[in-house]
């Protein structure tokens, strides 16, 4: 089952940042349906780590090239960013002390945040660049 599906309305126009966006929504699905098979710790961790390293070297990028376009949402996007970092954090926090992952609450969390994070602040970005 797919968590969030790609659309072409969350292309900002940075061919790597979007390479990026099509890879972090296929980690985060990817990483929904390993915590619904509830195999094990180890593995739930595992993902949910690579999804914590792989959103954190895509947000460096793309904040990286918000600021040598001296984009002046660069503030308030780079503050989205690290909202959804200390999401990430507080559930692998949570789940390594339960050892329980709501994996429909993990998924509408960042199914809810990557929707208004694209249709929100990337399409302001897609604006800024094109315009």
């Amino acid at each position: 089952m797919e968590l969030v599906e790609w659309r072409d309305n969350f292309k900002i126009g940075i061919e790597e940042v979007d390479f990026e966006h099509q890879e972090l929504i296929q980690l985060i699905n990817e990483s929904y349906n390993e915590a619904k098979k509830e195999e094990s710790t180890l593995a739930v961790l595992d993902s949910l780590g690579e999804i914590f390293v792989q959103i954190s070297a895509h947000f460096a990028l793309e904040e990286k090239e918000m600021k040598e376009l001296k984009y002046d949402q660069y503030e308030d996007h780079k503050e989205d960013h690290e909202d959804l970092l200390d999401s990430i954090r507080d559930i692998m926090d949570d789940y390594e002390e339960s050892k329980m992952l709501d994996e429909e609450e993990f998924g509408e969390r960042l199914k809810g945040w990557f929707v208004n994070h694209f249709s929100t602040k990337d399409a302001r970005l897609h604006k800024f660049l094109h315009h």
